[in-house]
Formats: structure tokens, sequence, C-alpha cells
């Protein structure tokens, strides 16, 4: 028989949702994280959901959960009070009372990796090659330095490690030494380390290089001047070119070419169906081979649809006149889709966050119920 796991605490269930979603990839007018709990109460069941609202509280509530992660924020706007009789305070109210903690991931899923995109490509089939709109990488810098031939070229390597430099992914201590000769005239009041004042010194010497995050550079400076064996050693700090990520906003991705009529049957089969429903725009008899996809109201990366070269782009909440001034420019056929519809795929990739992290201590459930304001749809029968 095996042991059973260790209790888990909500505050283990954040740490490991914002591994998975950094709260810094979150825009500025976002609110996001812990909006009620107590990070030190246990948790033994979680239920991820799109909204915060009086159904999926209730669920959370009726099937013993003790936390409720959504991806759309109740408190995203400013409050003053949340007062019972308000329609958010008595949804706080309900989840308090009941011991449910609440969590938001919103626009910092959404540019995560993976993160709401991937889901919805994944949901579509769709072959990834990376983000629509990219979100620059940690900004680096590279330090250059000179160190006599012997131990002090591992002292400084060392130093310089310790102080957060040569980090390459998934590996440490990252450096380039080159041989070379240092040439120097210690002058009058100096306290060489090496060589005698007035007299001009040649010194065989290592050329070091490392990479570093540019918000380590003082540190790493910092360590270099306390770690050389000079009483003034020669560096330089450069700052490496900006480059994309595999973070931000929407996915680029392939299938095999269909039609778009075809395609756009494929996306109303693969998410989950809601009054809005599924429409597209542009001839249906085009081929549809490179797609994008943008969970979540989408219409601010048109162009970088158009941009990508792709045949169609999958998102939620287009609107009249861009789309249509999109399609008369010539640009890649639209799939517009409910909003509620295109994020629910992350609640799945949420679970299965929170499972690998910490499986057979929490048990995770993903809330079916369509939240979708839209209720009903008809159609005309002209």
């Amino acid at each position: 028989m095996s042991e059973p796991a260790d209790p888990c605490a909500l505050g283990d269930v954040i740490s490991v949702l914002e591994a998975a979603y950094p709260p810094a990839l979150a825009q500025d007018w976002d609110a996001v994280g812990l909006v009620c709990g107590d990070p030190a109460e246990p948790v033994s069941r979680v239920l991820v959901a799109v909204d915060a609202v009086a159904e999926t509280v209730t669920e959370a509530l009726d099937t013993g959960a003790q936390l409720l992660v959504t991806h759309h924020p109740l408190l995203l706007r400013g409050v003053h009070g949340v007062g019972a009789d308000t329609p958010k305070g008595a949804l706080l109210h309900r989840l308090i009372r009941g011991g449910v903690g609440l969590y938001t991931a919103h626009t910092n899923a959404d540019s995560a990796d993976p993160g709401v995109s991937d889901a919805l490509a994944a949901a579509l089939g769709l072959s990834v090659e990376g983000p629509l709109q990219p979100m620059p990488a940690e900004p680096l810098d590279k330090i250059v330095t000179f160190v006599p031939t012997g131990p002090s070229i591992r002292a400084v390597h060392e130093a310089l490690s310790a102080a957060g430099a040569g980090e390459i992914g998934d590996y440490s201590h990252c450096s380039f030494a080159t041989a070379g000769t240092g040439q120097f005239l210690p002058h009058e009041g100096a306290n060489p380390a090496i060589g005698e004042v007035g007299r001009l010194e040649r010194v065989a010497e290592t050329r070091l290089e490392m990479v570093l995050p540019r918000h380590r550079r003082r540190a790493v400076v910092a360590a270099l001047r306390a770690g050389h064996p000079y009483e003034e050693p020669a560096f330089d700090v450069l700052e490496l070119a900006e480059l994309p990520s595999h973070r931000g906003l929407g996915r680029v991705g392939s299938i095999a070419p269909e039609p778009l009529s075809t395609f756009t049957a494929r996306v109303a089969a693969a998410l989950p169906e809601t009054a809005w429903g599924v429409r597209a725009a542009g001839d249906p008899d085009r081929m549809v081979a490179r797609v994008a996809v943008c969970g979540g109201a989408g219409d601010s990366a048109l162009s970088a649809a158009v941009a990508a070269g792709v045949d169609a782009y999958v998102t939620a909440d287009l609107r009249h006149h861009p789309a249509s001034e999109h399609l008369l420019a010539g640009g890649p056929a639209l799939v517009d889709v409910a909003h509620w519809a295109s994020e629910w795929p992350w609640c799945g990739q949420a679970a299965a966050v929170i499972d690998k992290a910490l499986g057979g201590s929490v048990d995770t459930r993903v809330s079916t119920l369509r939240t979708d304001p839209w209720t009903i749809s008809r159609r005309g029968t002209a």
C-alpha cells in the first residue's frame, strides 16, 4: 500500500501556477494573483474555470474545492469595498465563508509559454511554430575581462558565476576564454598585484567572456572587482541586441491544407458549443494551411496576422469595421468564436500544470459550465 501524499497548502498551488504563468508577464492594467484565501490553508481539491461567476462559485462549493482558479479577474477594476450587498462582493463573501480561495491568471497566462493560445492551438490540431506577437527575451549583457593566467582565472570565473553571469538555458558557468598578452604601466601611487611602479609590464592573460541578465549588471561588476587580482581590472560590458522569445500573445501554427469551410467546421467541432457559435469571413474554398490563433479578443493583432503570412486567423470578439477593412486589404480569412470558448481549453492546460507538479496530493477538476454571457441565438428565415 502506497504512503498517502503529503498535504498540500494553497500557497503550494500558487507557487506552481506562478512558475507556469509568471505574474510579471501580466499587463500593467491587469489584476492577477490571489484574490482571497490563506496561503497556509490546506488544499485537496481545485476547480479551474474561465470566469468567477455565481455558477462556478456554486460549483466550487458543491464539489468541496478549497481553491477556484480562473482566467478572468473578478476584480479587474479598482474597488473601494466588497460589501455583500454588491454582486462581486457577494461572490467573495460566499467564497470566504465556504473556505474557498480565488486565484486569477489572466494576461500573464495569455503571454506564457505554453499559455492560453497554445491550448487553443492544440484544440484545433495545429503544429505551433511560435508566438504571433513575440515578447522580447530578457535583456542580456556580455561582460569581457582579462585575467592573469593561473589560479586567478578559476576564482574570477566562480565569482562571476555566483553573481549571476554565465547562465544560458539549463546551463550555468558558461564562458569562453582565449589566451593573449596584457600590457600596463603602473604609475606613482598604484599598488600593482603584478609588476613595479614605473616599469612597463607584459603579462600572459586570458580573455574571459560571459553573458548575464541585464538586471544583474551591478552585482556582476561588483563581483568582478572583488574577485579580480588586479587593483584596476580591465573589463567591457556590452549590451546584446534584443531578441524575440517564445512568450507573447497568440500563436502561429500549421495543419494539412483544407478549405476554409472545412477548417471552420474543425474549429466548431473543437470548441464548446455557444450561442455565439463560429463564423468565418472569406472565400469558403480558400485553402488554409498556416493559421494564427489568439485566445480572447484579438482584433488588435490583425496586422500581426497579416505580417505572419497566415491563411486564416482564429480569435474572438471581432468587430464589423476592423474585420471588413482587414478583408478589403486582402488579409487572411477570419474565424470568429465566442470569447469564453476560445479560452476554455486553457482550463485543461492549467489543471494539467497543477496535476504534474502536485499529482497525488490535489484533485484538480475543470468546470464544464458554459459561462459565456450570450445564451440565446436565432437566425432569420429570409
